[in-house]
């Protein structure tokens, strides 16, 4: 168990600063059975079976609230500990700890938008409201403080990302080879072959892979069953990996090939309308951040959700534009969303995301670009370093 942000004078301190900014009168995190992975990891918290809460005023000490036989996964703690054991002693321990504050910020989400930050049960925010406590989301202090990437993260990401690209390209040749020795593989095989480069490059964590032939890849997150289809001659072909280094932050790309010399006008339609949202997302980052100026996710969003409705495909591009990127592969900072959630929250300078843009049209065909984006202080950095720009052609004639 590692100590968490919120377990250190220092990060307590940090975080305050952002309160005090915030102008709210403290951070409430609650934590029960691991249900909340922000308490989790910045408390630097073990297994746990009790209801626990702890206060970060925006001045003075932290107070821990924690059950009686929970000592053990509290330790660590070096602030104030106080204890409870019944229901009723722990609600009126609740209401002395959070006295004097009449706004806070915890894990909650305005009319339950973004589900990666809504952790506070129903039940306990009603008991939160009926304290007189106005409950504000936390989610850019959990975007700054939990899922902003440490220089080692970036680091470890930046090597995943060439190690992908490097799988993925290799899997294209694989199945195109396969295709000109006369034994086609499978997209099970394939995928088999994915995950075992991937796990050989030491990409253990948040390890797998999509392969899907055209028509197939019309279900963004499909998966075969057994061998799946057989890639032959002719076929689109995406393919979809992800992986991280232990303890660090994940790699995500999609890439696209087909069987072929040629890519037929339809499907090329339909590659650069989705291409060209992913650039036009890039391109506004890139100028946002030249300008000084604030990025929401949705804003992101709606850039690339343009692009493709003027193409005429909008109906089929059915999921958000990118998801976070953490510790988790789909993490708990800002999405890029303004279809599944309307997703407010700033990009703030640390945290990493996907751009994902993709068209899907039932039995037909499915074609994505994805490339991931690190908000450093100098702007939107792209990996991997080189990002694919027309479908690979695998084959000679």
């Amino acid at each position: 168990m590692s100590v968490g942000l919120l377990a250190t004078v220092d990060g307590v301190r940090s975080v305050q600063a952002a309160l005090r900014e915030m102008e709210v009168d403290g951070w409430l995190l609650y934590e029960f059975h691991g249900i909340n992975p922000v308490s989790v990891q910045l408390l630097g918290l073990g297994h746990t079976t009790r209801r626990a809460f702890v206060l970060i005023p925006a001045e003075g000490d932290p107070v821990a609230l924690v059950h009686a036989i929970e000592a053990s996964s509290w330790r660590h703690w070096p602030f104030e500990q106080r204890g409870y054991s019944g229901w009723e002693q722990m609600e009126s321990e609740l209401a002395r700890l959070v006295n004097g504050c009449s706004r806070v910020a915890t894990e909650v989400s305005p009319g339950g938008a973004v589900p990666t930050l809504d952790y506070l049960p129903a039940g306990l925010a009603s008991v939160l409201l009926g304290m007189g406590l106005e409950l504000s989301s936390s989610g850019d202090l959990v975007s700054r403080f939990h899922s902003a990437w440490t220089e080692q993260q970036l680091a470890d990401h930046r090597k995943a990302a060439e190690a992908v690209a490097g799988i993925a390209r290799r899997a294209f040749e694989r199945a195109a080879e396969a295709v000109k020795a006369g034994a086609p593989t499978t997209e099970g095989a394939l995928s088999d072959w994915i995950r075992e480069q991937l796990i050989g490059a030491g990409l253990v964590a948040q390890m797998d892979c999509i392969v899907a032939i055209g028509r197939r890849a019309s279900d963004p997150h499909y998966a075969p069953a057994g061998a799946g289809e057989t890639i032959s001659r002719g076929d689109l072909l995406l393919i979809d990996l992800w992986g991280a280094y232990e303890g660090s932050v994940a790699a995500d790309q999609t890439w696209m090939g087909i069987l072929a010399s040629t890519v037929d006008a339809r499907t090329q339609e339909v590659w650069e309308a989705v291409r060209d949202a992913r650039d036009a997302a890039l391109a506004f980052l890139r100028e946002r951040a030249a300008a000084g100026e604030e990025v929401r996710g949705f804003e992101v969003d709606d850039v690339a959700r343009e692009v493709i409705r003027e193409r005429g495909f909008d109906d089929y591009f059915v999921h958000r534009t990118g998801h976070s990127i953490d510790t988790e592969l789909h993490g708990t900072g800002p999405n890029l969303d303004n279809l599944e959630t309307r997703d407010d929250r700033l990009l703030v300078r640390g945290v990493g995301f996907s751009v994902e843009p993709g068209v899907y049209i039932p039995d037909e065909i499915g074609v994505r670009a994805e490339v991931n984006v690190h908000w450093g202080t100098g702007g939107p950095e792209v990996t991997p370093s080189e990002v694919q720009s027309e479908i690979f052609l695998l084959l000679d004639d």
